[in-house]
């Protein structure tokens, strides 16, 4: 089933029989270890097939076990720990907080010098899954993070990226979970990928919630 999400080229998603567009953010919903790790390794078993330029960012699982999840579930997986080839896997902190604190600002520059290198070499897509649990251990400037969603809206136009980004609704607030879905125009939850009907566009969530954070 495809599910127009740009003007993009269009792409399998992973995760049941689902296709959408590339420029396309997406929240990935999940209660159970077994329902994170089918959304994972489907999503990047994928990206492997299509042989696309892939990043995972760990919080809650440990790359261990990601690798073991992956080299069961995901038969044309080429990559492993030594040898990661076109998949990146990184643990949070080097990601979002490198000296401590989350700051949007330094993740836009961030995003998009890993954008620019994984094109350097000519086009390719490029899929990005990350689990946020870490955004519950109180990093300082974790308060932000919703208004880093919300602009990722602005950084995923018209580049070939999927953006997937994952929450264990068993451990956030409900109010976080608003804030999710607020910020994230398409969701993945019990493997049904939809349009999400309470998503806001980042000029108007933003201005609600962080105006500091809007494009100037």
């Amino acid at each position: 089933m495809h599910i127009k999400t740009s003007e993009m080229e269009q792409i399998m998603l992973g995760i049941g029989n689902y296709s959408c567009n590339l420029a396309t953010h997406v929240c990935g919903l999940y209660e159970t270890e077994k329902e994170r790790d089918e959304i994972i390794s489907g999503f990047l078993c994928q990206g492997f097939k299509d042989d696309d330029k892939q990043i995972y960012i760990h919080s809650e699982q440990t790359e261990d076990h990601f690798w073991e999840v992956m080299h069961s579930e995901c038969p044309v997986c080429k990559a492993d720990k030594e040898n990661p080839g076109k998949l990146d896997v990184k643990d949070a902190p080097e990601l979002y907080y490198p000296d401590g604190i989350f700051d949007p600002w330094l993740m836009d520059t961030a995003i998009n010098g890993y954008y620019d290198y994984t094109q350097s070499e000519g086009p390719q897509n490029l899929r990005t899954i990350a689990e946020m649990y870490w955004a519950l251990q109180k990093i300082e400037g974790s308060e932000h993070l919703f208004a880093y969603e919300s602009r990722l809206n602005y950084f995923v136009r018209d580049k070939t990226i999927i953006s997937l980004c994952l929450y264990n609704t068993s451990k956030i607030s409900g109010e976080m979970l608003m804030n999710v879905l607020r910020t994230h125009p398409y969701s993945i939850n019990s493997g049904v990928f939809t349009v999400n009907p309470f998503y806001e566009e980042p000029d108007i969530w933003l201005a609600k919630n962080a105006p500091q954070y809007l494009d100037k």
